[in-house]
């Protein structure tokens, strides 16, 4: 039976994933936690009442990508120095990886229309 989640895109990587490929690094498991913290971001004080997160404001200003890449190396460079091997700091890395990845494409947009054709 099919998973619920939130995203219909991430739903359909997840069921992809569970039922067709057996992975050996367990990246499966470690998109769904991650999913899942990402979902967390939009409860917490990340978010404000009206949707409006820190990123839309930066992003706004053209800094976006900037910002999530300094944040890369900020908790790269944290890890293993605040409360030891922490974990969270690689999930941290991981989303604004993502973010970046998402400033990226708002800012080569073109480029990434041609990509996908």
């Amino acid at each position: 039976a099919a998973k619920r989640c939130t995203f219909t895109s991430f739903c359909v990587i997840i069921e992809s994933m569970e039922n067709k490929t057996n992975y050996k690094y367990h990246e499966d498991k470690l998109l769904n936690e991650f999913i899942l913290y990402i979902n967390k971001t939009y409860n917490q004080h990340y978010c404000s009442d009206d949707g409006t997160q820190s990123m839309d404001l930066i992003s706004a200003t053209g800094k976006g990508l900037d910002f999530c890449l300094g944040n890369v190396i900020k908790y790269a460079a944290r890890y293993g120095k605040k409360a030891g091997a922490n974990r969270a700091d690689l999930i941290k890395i991981m989303h604004y990886s993502l973010l970046a990845l998402n400033e990226h494409d708002l800012n080569n947009e073109k480029e990434l229309e041609n990509e996908i054709k």
